[in-house]
This record gives structure tokens, C-alpha cells and sequence, in this order.
């Protein structure tokens, strides 16, 4: 788990528009708001409201409330920088308003920040399918997220599942995975990113669970909004491709707490208190593939704008981990389970106090342990490797022990895997203390294209170029 995650500010590059998913729906007022969040800014909405061809009223936010990432890093992750979350909490029934666009230079659900309920499903390519019928795929698909993204119906077999919500934030992002190059005869136009990430110690994978030609990570603040889309895309595929794998995930939901705050994972543990942000002048570098490729590993024309995603399913090993006195989990994290804030910060340190990493006790033991999570995955400490993690945890019952199948579904986004979740990866292989209480047992890297344009269909610079 690494020490970098999305803090819960609600800062969606969203607008608000149709809201009822069957005819008749309500209709909000449209604009934007403020930089897509990964923890960075926060935009407080105005406290406006219209009223609904059905007389149904919705509120503007009022505040920002965020949902999050989590400390698991040891999944491999990187580290940035952190805002302090905003005061205002938000209002739990104006949830539903809230929309995310889809067309835009970037997908959606790479900055935008983790929201309550998330599926990540993946899928092969039938038998005989190629580049023909991955396009049609591709096209119904980005027109069916486009819709649903709205708050309208998915078309005329709509389910009517989520008729009675708005948006909800909703996000459909799509990417590619190594095989789908060759599978629709584009081999020349896979990425070098693209080849497989390196084995790794901590590694228990299940090939069923892995990989995949086409990946689709749905996320909303509302499991049903969630739902609908998962089944519409599940339809969508009709013959042209079958269902890989599914994992389903879920994240504090806004409103929940009294005011925002970063989110804790199932092991308690406050996660979510570092991550790039996009005010940095650097961030574009590290998160998205540029429009000038460099030599070297430069990725091919029709990845501009777009990312790499790491998908990694993180056991959490609870039972073993719960024995744990309060002390040796903190050190095992490098920070206090009460607030987050560093050990080495003292009684009055917050979450965002900078970690003295070289600070040391009356004994002269180090005070944040050398072996401590946070220590070791530290942008400082990895050659200034850094992603955005966007994870969701889980729990998938229990195994015929008796013992919780739970954890993380690591999700982070890099310009670069090789520059992002490799080194951090590797070095948390040699030594994280929180590697004992924590297991990989999937995988997944896949290249996610930029943003579709109006009129365009995401990847269409790819199977149409």
C-alpha cells in the first residue's frame, strides 16, 4: 500500500445535466467545475437549485466531500503530495447530481477522484473477432458511456435499473491490454510500456483473474448507477467479446463522515494522505503520455493523453494483521492509526506533517522504522517514481477456512510503468514490513487512450488510423 493515495475531495470535472435515467428525468444546470481531482483542489459548487420538469428540485453542492485511496502501497505504489480536504461535507441528496464528462483530452476516471462503488471488468475477444468488430465495440461503448455519464437511459433496451438517479458521478474509462494488438492484427501499434511487468516475490497470481484484451473500470457514488453500467457494457459486448474476469469494489461513501476526510482502508489504517496532484508542475509528466513522444520507450501517436493502469487484487491477510498490537502497526506503516500523521511528527502533527525520515528516539532506534511502508515507497526513496492511485477495496466473503477474502483493488496511472510501478514495486519486494500481512493474486496492465473528442469513439485513433 503505498503512502500515496486520492484524499476525498470531490472535485469533479463534472457538470450537471439530464438526471433522470428514464423519460422525464430531471434537469440540472450545466457548468464546469474546477481541475479534475486527485486530492489536489476542491471546488465548492453554488447553492443554486432548479426544479425538474417533474418538480423535483437539486441542490449544487454546497461543499466538497471526498471519497479516497487507500495506504496500500505495497501493491506498488508511488508517492506525491496531498491538500488538505475541505470543511464543508456534502450534502448526501445532492449526490446524485453530480456529472462527470465524458468527452475531454483524458478519460475519465483517472483524475476524478475514487468514488464510492467501482466494477473493474475485463474482456477477450471472441473467437474470429478483430480490428472490424473491436471498433464497432469500442463505438458502442463510448456511446453508451457517454449516455450514461448523463444521467440518460443506455439506449431503447435500457434496464431501467437506475431510472430514479442522477448522474451520480458516474465514470466508464476503456483500455487495451497486450494481447488485444495482436488479436486485431495491430501489432506495429503496441506500446512499449505495454510489455509485461517483471515477476515479483510477492507475486501468487491467477492467470483467470489476469490480463485480459480490453479492461473497463466503472465507477459512480451510487451502487446501482454503478450496476446499470456494468450490465450495459456487459450487453454491449453481444458476440464481438466475452467476459475475462470481474471485480467489484467500494470506497467511504461522500457524506458519510462529518466533514471530508481521507478515507481508511480495511486495515484500519488512515490511506489516501499522499498523491501527485495535478497543480504540479510536473504532474502531466509523470501521469500522462505527452503529445510530443520522447525517443526511447515514446509511445506510439494514438496514445497522446492517454495513461497506463497497474490493476493489482491485494489480499489483506486481517486475521494475521488484527493480532497486531496498536504499536506494531503503526510501525509496520510508519504512522499513527488515529489521525495518519508520521511518527517521527510528534503529539502535534497532522496527516500532512512532512515525515522526518532521519528523526530518531532517546535510544537512537529510528523513530519512523527503517522497514515502515511509507518510508520505502516515498517518491525520495524510489528515484521520484510517482502514480495516481485511484483503488477500491473489496470483500468477496471468506475462503473454506473461514478466513475474509478481502483487501484492495489496486488501480494506479502512470505516464510510464516502467518509470511509475516498477522501481516502487521492486523495492517494496526487498524489505516493506507490510509485506507479511498482504498478498497479490491478480494483475493487470493495460494502455488507456486519451480522451475521445465530440464525435469520436475512444480508440478510434488507434483501430481507425
Amino acid at each position: 500500500m503505498a503512502d500515496q493515495s486520492i484524499p476525498q475531495a470531490r472535485d469533479r470535472e463534472a457538470t450537471r445535466g439530464k438526471s433522470g435515467r428514464g423519460p422525464g428525468g430531471d434537469t440540472g444546470p450545466t457548468g464546469p467545475t474546477g481541475p479534475l481531482g486527485s486530492g489536489s483542489t476542491e471546488t465548492a459548487r453554488n447553492a443554486e437549485s432548479t426544479t425538474a420538469p417533474g418538480g423535483v428540485s437539486r441542490r449544487r453542492l454546497l461543499g466538497t466531500a471526498g471519497t479516497t485511496g487507500l495506504v496500500l502501497g505495497a501493491a506498488g505504489a508511488a508517492a506525491g503530495y496531498a491538500a488538505a480536504p475541505s470543511s464543508a461535507a456534502t450534502p448526501l441528496t445532492s449526490l446524485g447530481s453530480e456529472r462527470a464528462m465524458f468527452h475531454g483530452k483524458h478519460q475519465p476516471g483517472i483524475t476524478t477522484p475514487v468514488q464510492a462503488r467501482g466494477h473493474l471488468i475485463a474482456f477477450d475477444l471472441a473467437a474470429g473477432a478483430g480490428r472490424r468488430e473491436a471498433a464497432a465495440l469500442l463505438r458502442r461503448w463510448s456511446d453508451t458511456a457517454r449516455r450514461l455519464m448523463a444521467g440518460e437511459p443506455a439506449g431503447s433496451r435500457d434496464t431501467d435499473v437506475a431510472r430514479d438517479a442522477g448522474p451520480s458521478s458516474l465514470t466508464v474509462t476503456f483500455g487495451f491490454g497486450h494481447s488485444f494488438f495482436g488479436r486485431t492484427g495491430l501489432d506495429q501499434q503496441r506500446p512499449a510500456a505495454l510489455d509485461p511487468l517483471p515477476d515479483f516475490s510477492s507475486d501468487h497470481l491467477d492467470k483467470n483473474r489476469s490480463n485480459g484484451d480490453l479492461w473497463v473500470q466503472i465507477g459512480a457514488d451510487d451502487a446501482l448507477v454503478a450496476f446499470h453500467a456494468l450490465r450495459a457494457i456487459q450487453r454491449d459486448a453481444g458476440t464481438a467479446a466475452r467476459v475475462r474476469w470481474q471485480m467489484n469494489g467500494f470506497n467511504r461513501s461522500p457524506g458519510a463522515t462529518a466533514h471530508p476526510m481521507t478515507t481508511r482502508n480495511l486495515m484500519g489504517q488512515v490511506d489516501g494522505t499522499r498523491n501527485p496532484k495535478p497543480a504540479e508542475a510536473d504532474f502531466d509528466q509523470r501521469i500522462f503520455v505527452p503529445e510530443e513522444p520522447e525517443s526511447g520507450r515514446g509511445a506510439p501517436a494514438w496514445m497522446a493523453n492517454g495513461s497506463y493502469v497497474v490493476v493489482r487484487r491485494i489480499r489483506m491477510l486481517l486475521d494475521d494483521w488484527e493480532k497486531l498490537s496498536l504499536k506494531a502497526q503503526e510501525d509496520v506503516i510508519g504512522r499513527r492509526k488515529s489521525d495518519g500523521a508520521p511518527l517521527s511528527g510528534g503529539s502535534d502533527a497532522t496527516e500532512t506533517t512532512e515525515m522526518d525520515l532521519e528523526k530518531t528516539d532517546g535510544s537512537g532506534k529510528l523513530v519512523v522504522p527503517i522497514n515502515a511502508h511509507a518510508r520505502i515507497t516515498r517518491p525520495d526513496q524510489n528515484g521520484g517514481a510517482a502514480m495516481v492511485r485511484r483503488p477500491f477495496s473489496y470483500h468477496d466473503g471468506f475462503d473454506a477456512d473461514g478466513v475474509p477474502d478481502a483487501g484492495l483493488l489496486f488501480i494506479c496511472w502512470q505516464a510510464d510503468p516502467l518509470r511509475g510501478f516498477v522501481p516502487v514495486q521492486r523495492k517494496l519486494d526487498r524489505g516493506d514490513a507490510l509485506s507479511q500481512f498482504i498478498r497479490h493474486e491478480a494483475s493487470g496492465l493495460f494502455a488507456v487512450p486519451g480522451g475521445a473528442s465530440e464525435g469520436e469513439y475512444v480508440g478510434q485513433r488507434l483501430l481507425e488510423g
